[in-house]
């Protein structure tokens, strides 16, 4: 696979809880160069970001993020409002104790008005794989599937664990033919990218791939 095609399918983040304009800015500079599918920022600087990459780059933001805990009412806010700011992209945190408590509803209900608000935003919805089981995998690939979101997500990268092969496998057996995969969390390598991709993976969340391209000194026309 090219690193093209591999870029292209890449969410350069950073997310970090001291990242400053700095650091953002230099993140959309990378994802302009590398051509990349959006930077994922924190919310706070998506108008910013918006202003200085104007139509060359899309702008993908997290909300509730990454506890999940927010209201549905406080989420659908938050997108509102990244989006008037310019969001192109919306990645939201589900409630995990709903889901664990079997409050399935609820989580449909925040997901109806989530799409709603985002309208023909893309729409992420990340599960944080690490702490479900299987039974409740599936689950959520029907409520997401359901939803319209365009996108279930395996991680926010900020808990115990991120994205394996065996979870993309899962909800790709088990999500409609609407929804696409994100894989996120500890895509560490080239080698790590390609297998999540041809797992099933449309996206990557990832910090590391444009700096490991960028240490190599390569271009975006093959490894």
């Amino acid at each position: 696979m090219e690193l093209k095609d591999i870029l292209s399918r890449v969410d350069h983040t950073y997310l970090k809880q001291d990242a400053t304009w700095e650091d953002i800015r230099r993140t959309c500079d990378e994802g302009m160069e590398f051509s990349t599918a959006s930077v994922c920022i924190p919310a706070s600087y998506v108008k910013e970001a918006k202003e200085y990459v104007g139509d060359r780059l899309k702008i993908c933001t997290v909300i509730g993020f990454p506890n999940g805990y927010s209201t549905k009412e406080v989420k659908c806010f938050e997108a509102k409002n990244a989006i008037e700011n310019g969001a192109d992209e919306i990645d939201t945190v589900i409630n995990i104790g709903d889901l664990k408590g079997g409050r399935y509803e609820k989580i449909a209900d925040e997901l109806a008005c989530l799409k709603s608000v985002c309208g023909d935003k893309i729409l992420k919805v990340i599960i944080e794989t690490c702490l479900l089981t299987n039974e409740e995998k599936v689950k959520m690939c029907k409520i997401v599937t359901e939803s319209g979101a365009d996108y279930i997500k395996t991680s926010t990268g900020f808990s115990k664990g991120g994205a394996t092969l065996e979870d993309i496998v899962l909800f790709k057996e088990n999500v409609g033919g609407n929804v696409k995969i994100k894989a996120a969390g500890g895509i560490s390598s080239l080698e790590d990218a390609t297998a999540f991709i041809n797992a099933g993976a449309s996206r990557l969340g990832t910090s590391r791939i444009v700096n490991i391209i960028k240490n190599k000194g390569g271009e975006a026309n093959g490894y």
